[in-house]
């Protein structure tokens, strides 16, 4: 029953303007992140308003607790991934003008290169679309688990130690908190703890709902310059199927468009990407060095070691799944001018081994996604984060 409920549910998301991305369209559109009204202010809903307060409560919080390493740090692996969530809800709408070009150009060129009914184009295309639909579905299980854990981790905390259930009915502890944010009033009891809870679920759904759809649409994006540099390499192969030059000629003519067109698209997507993965490699590495600071400190219970594996996980994960399909499409980039070569371009005239000449070059031009101006998003990078996270680790157990 709930295999055949969750079939409809996705075949309800699919839209035949955009065949590769319709259920991110979709989820954007629940987080408040895609707006048809070019007013930015229009763009600003009340929830978006109520995240950045709850940041700024969240350091506030911060400040506060300081002095008590151990808070401080649970304070800090939480309020860093919102201060990510809000930066990437915040830059999708100030950029949205920059995103729907990418967007609108993906879903054009996928219903051009359908109508055409190429049985090897249409194969890639099915081929992709339904991998980025597993990534995709696998994704929003990801951010539902992490999110369900974080609101029940004032349970698990409750749960995990006679002593603290003992201490915090007694009023020596106050209740254990979803979020870490300052409040104007008492939120360790009655009402107020009430009224931050809900906050906190609240905020917690959101943030989830704008990683989820976010990262959703990054990634797949990423899976469609990936295979249309796997349509262009077959396409390149088959320049000179027949021997009319008027039609090779053609052909290598759109070769060449499709290439400028995806480079062209691959770098208007990673102006927008570029700055807010930057900030994300510096928070997951600070947030996987707090959580596994947390994870061995001594007095940490299971259920609480239970819960902060669960977050860890995650962030490791949504780490890997970025580095991992920027890099699928680099070394994908830099195999496309094979398809060149594996054209019949020996069988050809002086003329026209120019013209594959030109077209060779073109092709040698690599599509890279990077996170800010130091370093280029692939497995090598994640590998170096995992170091540096490590090392930060050390040198807080030192102190």
């Amino acid at each position: 029953m709930g295999l055949i409920f969750f079939t409809k549910f996705t075949k309800s998301l699919e839209d035949s303007n955009h065949p590769l991305l319709g259920p991110v369209l979709w989820s954007l559109d629940v987080a408040g992140m895609w707006k048809s009204n070019n007013n930015i202010l229009s763009k600003v809903t009340m929830i978006q308003v109520a995240a950045v307060v709850t940041l700024i409560t969240e350091f506030i919080e911060l400040w506060f607790i300081r002095s008590d390493m151990g808070r401080a740090l649970r304070n800090l692996s939480v309020s860093a991934l919102s201060l990510s969530c809000v930066f990437k809800s915040c830059t999708f709408v100030l950029w949205q003008k920059d995103w729907r070009l990418v967007i609108d150009y993906a879903s054009s060129l996928e219903k051009e290169q359908l109508r055409k009914n190429d049985r090897i184009v249409n194969g890639i295309i099915r081929e992709y679309t339904k991998y980025s639909r597993n990534i995709m579905y696998f994704y929003w299980c990801l951010c539902f688990c992490t999110v369900l854990a974080m609101i029940l981790s004032p349970l698990f905390i409750y749960w995990s130690s006679s002593e603290q259930r003992e201490l915090i009915r007694n009023g020596s502890l106050p209740y254990p908190e979803i979020l870490s944010s300052w409040a104007p009033f008492d939120k360790s009891r009655g009402y107020g703890y009430a009224v931050m809870v809900v906050e906190h679920i609240l905020m917690c759904i959101y943030g989830s709902l704008t990683v989820a759809s976010y990262d959703s649409n990054a990634v797949v994006l990423m899976t469609f310059f990936f295979g249309q540099l796997k349509i262009l390499k077959e396409n390149c192969k088959r320049v000179f199927i027949d021997d009319r030059n008027s039609q090779s000629v053609q052909r290598i003519f759109e070769c060449h468009h499709h290439h400028v067109q995806l480079i062209k698209h691959a770098k208007i997507l990673n102006s927008v990407l570029s700055p807010v993965l930057f900030l994300y490699i510096v928070i997951c590495s600070l947030m996987i060095c707090a959580s596994a600071t947390q994870l061995t400190e001594e007095g940490t219970t299971t259920m609480q070691q239970l819960y902060i594996t669960e977050y860890l996980g995650a962030l490791v994960t949504q780490l890997f799944i970025y580095c991992w399909h920027s890099n699928k499409v680099y070394a994908m980039s830099r195999t496309v001018v094979d398809g060149v070569y594996f054209s019949q371009w020996w069988s050809q005239g002086v003329r026209m081994r120019r013209n594959v000449l030109l077209l060779s070059g073109q092709m040698n031009k690599i599509i890279a996604f990077s996170a800010g101006p130091f370093t280029d998003l692939n497995i090598s990078t994640f590998v170096a984060i995992l170091k540096a996270s490590y090392s930060y680790y050390t040198f807080l157990k030192q102190k």
